[in-house]
C-alpha cells in the first residue's frame, strides 16, 4: 500500500435501522458540523505540509472513529473519506462488517443512493493489539500500526499464511518512558531484520506517539528523533522502497509529525468532538 493507498483525500441525528444491522438505509448526508471539522483538519493538513516543502496530497489523513457513532462513519464516506482507525480489535471487525452490509445494500439498491457513491473504506488498526485477536482482526484491516514485539509479529504471520495473504504493518516505537507500548528505537532495527522470513508480513514503516507533555519543544524533538530513525531504517532496509509510511501525529500535535516527516497522522477528537466519558485507553495510540 503506498502511502496513496495507506489515502487522504459531533454530528449525526439518529437513523431509522433496520432491525439487527445496526446501520441505518439510504446513503448518509454528513452534517454541516462534520463537514466543517472535516475540512478544518484537511485545511491544517495541507498548510502543515506546504510550509515542511512538501505536497499536501501525500499526507494521509486516518479519522479515528473509536468515539464516533457508526453514523458518522458513514458520513465521513459520503464526504470522500477512505481511512479510518479503530483502537480496539473487536470494534474494527464489528464496524467493518456494518460498513460492508451497508454498501452492499445500497449496491443493491442503486436507486436508494441517488448519484452518491460509497468510498470502499481502508481500515487501519492503531490500538494495543493482543496476540488472540489477530485471527478476526486479519480478514477486515488494511494497515496494522502497533506492532511492538516479535511475538505479535509472528501471530500476524501465522494467520496471513492460513489465509495465503500479506498482512502490512508498521513497528510502533517507544518515544518516553511514559508510554506503555512499542519497542525502544535502538531495537527497531534488529526487529525488522527478525521478521525479514516472515513472507506473509510486509513492514512498511513506522508508529509512535507524542510524549505526555504539552510541551511543543519536547514533543517536536520526539517525532525528529523518529523521523531520522525512519530515514535510518529505510537505508538499512535491502528493498527500502518497501518502508515508506511513518504515521505520527494527532489532533493536537499533527503540524509538529508533519514538519518531523510523517505522512500519516490519526485524527479523532478534532474531527468527531471529545468523548462524552472519558475513557482509561482514550490515548493509546489513536487520539482521544
Amino acid at each position: 500500500m503506498s502511502t496513496d493507498a495507506a489515502t487522504r483525500s459531533s454530528s449525526n441525528s439518529p437513523s431509522k435501522k433496520p432491525s439487527g444491522s445496526g446501520v441505518s438505509d439510504g446513503p448518509a448526508r454528513p452534517s454541516e458540523g462534520l463537514r466543517a471539522r472535516y475540512e478544518k483538519v484537511n485545511a491544517r493538513i495541507a498548510e502543515a505540509a506546504r510550509r515542511a516543502g512538501r505536497r499536501p496530497e501525500d499526507i494521509v489523513l486516518v479519522a479515528v472513529t473509536k468515539n464516533a457513532s457508526i453514523d458518522v462513519i458513514r458520513e465521513l464516506l459520503a464526504l470522500g473519506h477512505r481511512d479510518f482507525g479503530e483502537n480496539r480489535a473487536q470494534q474494527l471487525v464489528n464496524r467493518a462488517t456494518q460498513i460492508e452490509e451497508y454498501r452492499k445494500r445500497l449496491g443493491d439498491h442503486p436507486e436508494s443512493a441517488g448519484s452518491t457513491e460509497i468510498t470502499s473504506p481502508r481500515w487501519h488498526m492503531i490500538g494495543n493489539l493482543q496476540r488472540n485477536k489477530v485471527r478476526k482482526l486479519v480478514d477486515h484491516v488494511r494497515l496494522v500500526h502497533s506492532v511492538g514485539s516479535l511475538r505479535l509479529a509472528e501471530e500476524i504471520q501465522m494467520q496471513g499464511a492460513r489465509r495465503d495473504q500479506q498482512v502490512e504493518i508498521l513497528i510502533e516505537v517507544n518515544l518516553g518512558e511514559d508510554q506503555k507500548g512499542g519497542i525502544a528505537a535502538p531495537a527497531v532495527r534488529h526487529l525488522i531484520d527478525q521478521m525479514d522470513s516472515m513472507l506473509n508480513l510486509r513492514v512498511r514503516g513506522l508508529m509512535a506517539m507524542a510524549p505526555l507533555t504539552d510541551d511543543q519543544s519536547v514533543i517536536r524533538a520526539a517525532f525528529q528523533r523518529c523521523g531520522e530513525l525512519f530515514e535510518d531504517v529505510k537505508k538499512h532496509v535491502q528493498e527500502s522502497e518497501r518502508i515508506d509510511i511513518l504515521s505520527m501525529g494527532m489532533s493536537n500535535d499533527l503540524e509538529l509529525a508533519i514538519e518531523s516527516g510523517a505522512n500519516v497522522v490519526r485524527v479523532g477528537s478534532a474531527l468527531v468532538g471529545e468523548p462524552v466519558v472519558e475513557d482509561a485507553e482514550e490515548r493509546e495510540n489513536g487520539d482521544g
